[in-house]
């Protein structure tokens, strides 16, 4: 089994998307290890996205992110890194799958719904950046 990390965004948040989305993560096999509802603060923000801190869409994504409340997720299940992005949908909701969270609920490349650990190794510096060790290890 495999953890990884997702952030369902302000806009799916805001259009009260979230339980359908959670649906449709838990419909495509994974279980929910943790979730919490947050607002990011600006440095919670820029310090999980400091990898695009040189990327000229960096402080839009900043703002766009502690714009209202997100949820957190830690998920497990076989393969969840790569699962987990197939259910999300390529970044430009226009590229996006039939069926996927993007395609469905998306609203443009930034706003799009949702974030995904892009490989197991980000997915452990992620879920370490907002769940402890207690939260990830329950039943």
């Amino acid at each position: 089994m495999q953890k990884t990390f997702s952030i369902i965004k302000p806009d799916a948040v805001a259009t009260g998307k979230t339980g359908k989305i959670l649906s449709l993560i838990e419909e495509k096999g994974f279980r929910i290890v943790a979730m919490r509802m947050a607002k990011l603060s600006q440095s919670q923000a820029e310090g999980f996205y400091a990898v695009h801190a040189e990327r000229p869409f960096y402080r839009s994504l900043v703002t766009f992110m502690t714009e209202g409340p997100v949820v957190l997720l830690a998920l497990e299940r076989e393969d969840a890194v790569l699962k987990l992005r197939e259910v999300m949908g390529a970044t430009n909701p226009a590229n996006a799958a039939e069926g996927t969270v993007r395609k469905l609920y998306a609203e443009s490349i930034e706003r799009n719904a949702m974030h995904g650990s892009d490989a197991p190794e980000t997915a452990a510096v992620e879920l370490a950046y907002f769940f402890n060790s207690i939260e990830l290890n329950q039943l």
